[in-house]
């Protein structure tokens, strides 16, 4: 029995900010922004949110799949920027698109979170327990983003990405890796609130998102080659064996970097940061979905994907299409 990919869906906000609209009000520039990540553009919120945007990824990977709400028994929601602490934003795209049948329930792994709810949902679909599971990555990083710290809000957007995955005979899901390092992990951190209670006087003050842009790059230009051939090497398979290297879009210079480590062409490494930015745990599924929309997945290519970031944390996996 094995864990098949079958749909994709994404959705991103419909408001797009280029690197010359931040310019105008920031101390930046689209030369400064695109040489250093690659990033032109990103899609920030007004309306939409992140259970609406999950919602309507859900749809579209469920429609894309031919599958329908009420065959999901189970829904998982890698974020940190869900609308609310309770309930989680699972609960509430179950009951936007009525997947009755579903458990739901989020988890935060940062960037990876895509990533981890496919292990997840692995674990559970090997083990019988549930058949068809709908993973989402979704994120409104923009809110916790602090829009005068030009070297971090730059990097960033909103958006949502979606998979169905189901239980079939034939494999899909070859072989995956996971990993945390919680010793290195104020390098990329947002406080949520502080103790508030009769006994203490408390802040009132938003905490926002702070990075350490050098220590994030080492980890990831380190972490995410080694991963990879970890897991392609289970999947018994070599680097040259893979189609496609679906990565987290955290910074073309980190892609570039994945790439000459581990001895690959650039062309493996499809790019969607430059019209996206770094969506967290939406940059996979989003990715995946492009590359599945415009024609590129076909049965039977190994795809090699990636998601790392804050906890800090790392998770690979090799599919088969």
């Amino acid at each position: 029995m094995g864990t098949r990919i079958i749909g994709t869906g994404s959705c991103l906000p419909a408001t797009i900010v280029t690197n010359d609209d931040l310019a105008k009000i920031m101390d930046t520039s689209d030369e400064w922004i695109s040489t250093r990540t690659g990033i032109r553009e990103r899609h920030l919120v007004k309306e939409e949110t992140t259970t609406s945007m999950s919602a309507e990824a859900a749809r579209r990977a469920m429609e894309n799949a031919g599958v329908t709400a009420e065959e999901i028994d189970l829904l998982i929601v890698g974020t940190l920027s869900a609308d609310c602490v309770t309930p989680a934003c699972a609960c509430e795209v179950q009951a936007q698109i009525g997947a009755v049948n579903a458990v739901a329930f989020d988890i935060n792994a940062a960037c990876a979170g895509f990533m981890f709810a496919l292990n997840i949902a692995n674990a559970y679909l090997q083990t019988g327990i549930y058949k068809t599971g709908l993973i989402l990555g979704a994120e409104t990083l923009s809110k916790i983003m602090d829009w005068n710290d030009r070297s971090t809000c730059v990097l960033f957007g909103d958006g949502a990405g979606a998979a169905v995955v189901r239980a079939e005979e034939q494999a899909g899901l070859l072989a995956f890796d996971q990993g945390s390092d919680g010793v290195k992990g104020k390098v990329l951190a947002c406080r949520n609130r502080s103790n508030n209670n009769p006994l203490m006087e408390t802040s009132k003050e938003l905490e926002y998102v702070h990075m350490d842009g050098q220590e994030v790059y080492k980890f990831a230009v380190t972490a995410v080659p080694h991963s990879l051939q970890k897991t392609i090497q289970a999947a018994g398979l070599t680097v040259e064996d893979i189609d496609y290297f679906a990565l987290h879009q955290a910074n073309i210079r980190i892609l570039q970097s994945v790439a000459k480590r581990l001895k690959v062409s650039e062309d493996k490494f499809p790019i969607s940061l430059d019209h996206c930015g770094n969506i967290s745990a939406a940059s996979v599924p989003i990715l995946l979905d492009e590359m599945n929309r415009k024609g590129m997945l076909k049965a039977g290519m190994k795809i090699a994907m990636s998601g790392f970031g804050g906890g800090l944390t790392w998770a690979s996996a090799v599919v088969e299409w």
